[in-house]
């Protein structure tokens, strides 16, 4: 296992902000993108839930938004506890820090296992749940040879490849980014799998709360753990149409490098991955084309803390808390539709101060009236 000492940068949580934090992320509404937004604004996540039924009231709900109480907030900490588990901010010292510089990295992670293989620098390996046998031997190679070259493997605990790649990376540091709670792994038979990892040298970790089944629409999310706490993704084999090419995007979108096994054009496992090539991948045979790749990438000054140490915080826009005025948010709705546009031309279109502009698409948002897309994008909800 790496030494992970570079990325270790930040001030811990005091337990009333972990708190606070975590009452925050669970109440109704309230996303990545969101939380951050609130703490900008209000300058803390106490301040921000005092604040979220009146936003949610301003934005136009029918209904009082359901703010996290601190019974519930109580209960998942303990629930953690019992697990030997536990939550992590993000400008803490054991948050990943690649994925602290991605566009709405979560602001809690719950995590289980060696805590200091998060700021191991790390490689992504992903694949085919219905691998092939040779598919498997390849990221099963890949994982053991990448994981002896001082990195930890991040994978989705998925069947196939995921699961040999997790396996052949056991002793030299593993990462099971989960699409559900740390007590609800997919598919079920992975278990034990996932007992080994967090008893042992790796790291299991989460947005979701403890309980969650995992769903289908949270499979995209854990595409995007993996992908923001990498250098760069390994895809072995993936269909044309697969979560393994979900997390090859978003690789792509963070700037993180994109690599790709090239397979049987008769094998439809290897469309997706022949694909990748055609876009650009880097062609991959052997572990030394990751690790000869990503080598120059590990310069610990490349690794940067965005915002403050501790939490995010009031950013350079123009500090407000004044309601809007009826007229600013028509202005703000009326400019708005159903297609998604950048947050600076809503300023530059209906001439209002920034800060206004965040608030009232703010209480848009937790009213939940408005839809974040990635790259910062808005788009008034219609559905």
């Amino acid at each position: 296992m790496a030494d992970g000492s570079a990325g270790r940068r930040g001030i811990a949580l005091t337990d009333k902000q972990r708190i606070a934090w975590l009452r925050l992320i669970r109440s109704e509404n309230v996303g990545p993108v969101t939380f951050r937004e609130l703490i900008n604004h209000f300058g803390s996540a106490e301040a921000a839930l005092e604040m979220l039924p009146e936003l949610s009231r301003r934005g136009g709900s029918s209904r009082p938004v359901r703010v996290a109480s601190l019974d519930e907030a109580l209960g998942e900490l303990d629930l953690a506890e019992r697990h030997r588990a536990a939550f992590v901010g993000i400008g803490e010292p054991d948050y990943p820090p690649l994925l602290r510089q991605i566009d709405g990295a979560p602001p809690l992670l719950a995590v289980k296992g060696q805590a200091g293989v998060a700021t191991d620098p790390a490689v992504g390996i992903v694949g085919a749940r219905n691998a092939s046998i040779a598919g498997a031997k390849f990221a099963a190679t890949m994982a053991r040879d990448i994981g002896r070259a001082g990195y930890a493997v991040v994978s989705g605990l998925a069947r196939g490849i995921d699961t040999a790649a997790h396996r052949a990376s056991l002793e030299t540091g593993t990462i099971a980014a989960m699409a559900g709670g740390l007590d609800r792994p997919y598919p079920p038979e992975n278990a034990g799998l996932l007992d080994e990892i967090t008893g042992g040298s790796g790291l299991a970790v989460s947005e979701m709360p403890f309980g969650w089944e995992p769903r289908a629409r949270d499979f995209p999310r854990r595409n995007r753990l993996i992908a923001g706490m990498a250098y760069g993704v390994v895809v072995v084999e993936a269909a044309q149409r697969s979560g393994s090419l979900i997390t090859a995007r978003n690789a792509a979108d963070f700037g993180r490098l994109v690599f790709a096994v090239p397979g049987s054009p008769l094998d439809p496992r290897c469309h997706g991955t022949n694909g990748l090539l055609k876009d650009g991948a880097i062609v991959t045979t052997g572990p030394q084309d990751v690790i000869e790749a990503i080598a120059p990438l590990r310069d610990p000054d490349l690794v940067s803390v965005r915002g403050r140490a501790n939490e995010p915080g009031p950013d350079d826009r123009a500090f407000t808390t004044l309601p809007p005025s009826d007229s600013d948010r028509d202005r703000i709705t009326a400019a708005l539709g159903p297609t998604p546009v950048e947050i600076d031309d809503i300023i530059r279109h209906t001439e209002l101060p920034a800060a206004t502009v965040y608030l009232i698409l703010l209480e848009l948002d937790l009213a939940g009236r408005l839809h974040r897309y990635s790259g910062g994008l808005v788009a008034l909800a219609t559905d």
